[in-house]
């Protein structure tokens, strides 16, 4: 069976509840939701940190070719230039549409319509969605 990862193992404090904690836990969930090693995202998650690209305008301004080489470091290899399109379309409509990950959540008025609400971007699927909301809704990391 495999250990589940949770956001303090990447220290990441989404007690605070502010942004920059709930949208690096998205982050992680977004690479932990690949069917990948978890030593493998967990590292990749850990060479955006090392590069400081922990919000949607620091890897909209990164780009394609920098969020590939952050993950080739991270060993994420075998879905490193879908999963880059995939972080630039996700941060591309949550800019767009939401402002911020703080707003997407606020506008929700339940659970479920935060599911919802994040089944609509292209590339976030039950498995992501499952393990962010574990985290966050219990926030007893």
């Amino acid at each position: 069976m495999k250990e589940e990862i949770y956001s303090k193992d990447l220290g990441i404090n989404l007690k605070t509840g502010g942004e920059e904690e709930i949208f690096k836990w998205f982050l992680a969930c977004l690479l932990f939701g690949k069917p990948i090693q978890q030593k493998v995202a967990k590292r990749a998650y850990f060479e955006f940190e090392k590069e400081g690209i922990l919000s949607p305008e620091k890897i909209l301004k990164a780009g394609y070719d920098k969020l590939v080489e952050i993950l080739d470091k991270g060993h994420y290899v075998r879905y490193d230039f879908s999963t880059a399109n995939k972080l630039l379309d996700i941060c591309k409509k949550l800019k767009k549409d939401y402002g911020s990950l703080s707003n997407l959540l606020k506008k929700a008025k339940d659970k479920k319509e935060v599911e919802k609400t994040l089944q609509e971007f292209k590339g976030i699927g039950p498995v992501t969605i499952k393990i962010f909301l574990r985290d966050l809704c219990n926030k007893t990391n």
